[in-house]
């Protein structure tokens, strides 16, 4: 598997897949260019599964990945955690080597384990 989601994290993503118009909903995770580190996750709904697309079933939360993104991603994990202040989604990934202080932008490493240019 690409990616974990834990617990706290799958009951969230349902939660908010109720409030989805549409019965056949997604979870997409994947990376975009860009942010102050290189790379940025996106973490969001879709309602389709593209032919260059992974669907993952394995949680209680269907999991669509872009099959150019799992080497970037490969062993993410994501979490949800609520404090005081709210709540929100962590995301650990072992292959990230830079990260900016927001947490969202990051930069890779290649399979070689040195950085990757973005």
């Amino acid at each position: 598997m690409a990616i974990e989601l834990t617990e706290q994290a799958q009951y969230q993503i349902n939660e908010m897949r109720k409030q989805e118009s549409k019965e056949e909903v997604y979870l997409r995770f994947g990376v975009k260019g860009g942010g102050c580190s290189g790379l940025s996750y996106k973490l969001g709904f879709d309602y389709e599964v593209k032919e260059t697309d992974e669907l993952h079933e394995d949680f209680d939360v269907p999991v669509v990945i872009a099959q150019m993104d799992r080497p970037i991603i490969e062993g993410t994990t994501i979490d949800f955690k609520q404090n005081m202040m709210g709540g929100g989604f962590t995301i650990e990934n072992p292959n990230a080597i830079v990260s900016c202080g927001c947490g969202s932008s990051f930069k890779a490493k290649d399979r070689e384990g040195t950085p990757e240019n973005c």
